[in-house]
């Protein structure tokens, strides 16, 4: 099944015969545009089926799409996902046009701290390297010695030659990789403004209201959910585990766009719906990627002594997964 036949499935569940006309035109305009400019999509897996399905060339979670940043032989990169992500993409490709579709498109992950935050740590504590989560801005990049993301944060953290490491920003997926490693975590106290909301309440209450039901979280979640979910993974272990397990009823404890995909994926499995909405990544829009693809409008820029830096720390992170 292809991803545009994919998407009138799932389109058909909620719009209108003439709504979906109107989606799919703005596909075919924005698709046609990618062919004559050898522009490239990536889209994260937190985008809205029209945008996952429909114009997106690579879909999956920031380490996924990073990779296919650095492979691409496109001349334009727009990333589909929110700023720090653009971000990556024009670090790895420098010499690219790399555009996202709604500027103001932010991470309250990214947003909790800034690089000064990493030079007074350096200056304070010497010798201890700093892991920055790939949810960070390209300065903060530029100040770590490596980065990492939600499927790879513990194979980074063992991968260092140190018996403690300063992982940033996230408290929760500091605290849940602690649990995986016998390094020192020192963490800084950023949160996901989506994740922090579900509670262990909300898996008690599933699994009364819905026996079977398999709870799955990310590990941005806080260590009480994870601790009574039966897996925690990042965007695309969470993929491969609903594949591989194929469960009966699942509980996913994520952004609700990344549940609509999977869901439409998987049709043989019956979600229970408790999910959270991220509105940053809900900025992006079909309207605002056809605008932005056809003006060439939105690009990202990012000092070229910050990109080599934060290259470094991103090269270093590719390496350990290959």
């Amino acid at each position: 099944m292809n991803n545009l036949t994919q998407l009138e499935k799932h389109l058909q569940r909620y719009k209108t015969p003439e709504e979906i006309a109107e989606i799919f035109q703005i596909v075919e305009e924005i698709n046609e545009i990618k062919r004559k400019k050898n522009l490239v999509i990536l889209g994260h897996n937190y985008m809205p089926p029209e945008i996952y399905y429909g114009v997106s060339d690579f879909t999956g979670d920031s380490l996924a799409l990073s990779q296919k940043a650095a492979e691409t032989s496109a001349d334009i990169i727009l990333f589909n996902g929110v700023h720090f992500m653009a971000e990556t993409a024009k670090i790895l490709n420098p010499g690219k046009k790399v555009l996202i579709a709604d500027p103001d498109a932010g991470c309250s992950l990214a947003e909790s701290i800034d690089a000064q935050v990493v030079k007074n740590f350096r200056n304070n504590n010497p010798g201890i390297p700093v892991v920055s989560y790939i949810n960070t801005s390209a300065e903060v990049k530029a100040e770590s010695d490596i980065i990492c993301t939600s499927a790879n944060a513990a194979k980074v953290i063992d991968s260092l030659d140190s018996d403690t490491v300063f992982f940033i920003p996230d408290v929760y997926l500091a605290r849940n990789v602690q649990k995986k490693t016998t390094k020192k975590i020192i963490y800084w106290n950023g949160k996901c403004m989506v994740h922090e909301l579900f509670s262990a309440i909300d898996v008690d209450l599933a699994r009364k209201t819905f026996p079977g039901v398999k709870v799955v979280a990310h590990p941005e979640c806080t260590p009480e959910v994870t601790a009574v979910s039966d897996y925690t993974g990042s965007t695309s272990q969470i993929e491969k585990y609903i594949a591989e397990s194929k469960p009966g009823k699942i509980l996913l404890l994520t952004e609700c766009s990344m549940g609509d995909n999977i869901k439409s994926a998987h049709p043989e499995v019956d979600f229970v719906s408790s999910c959270q909405i991220c509105p940053h990544m809900h900025k992006i829009s079909l309207e605002g990627i056809l605008k932005a693809v056809r003006e060439e409008i939105y690009e990202i820029h990012v000092d070229a002594a910050i990109i080599q830096k934060a290259r470094k720390a991103l090269n270093r992170m590719l390496e350990i997964g290959r």
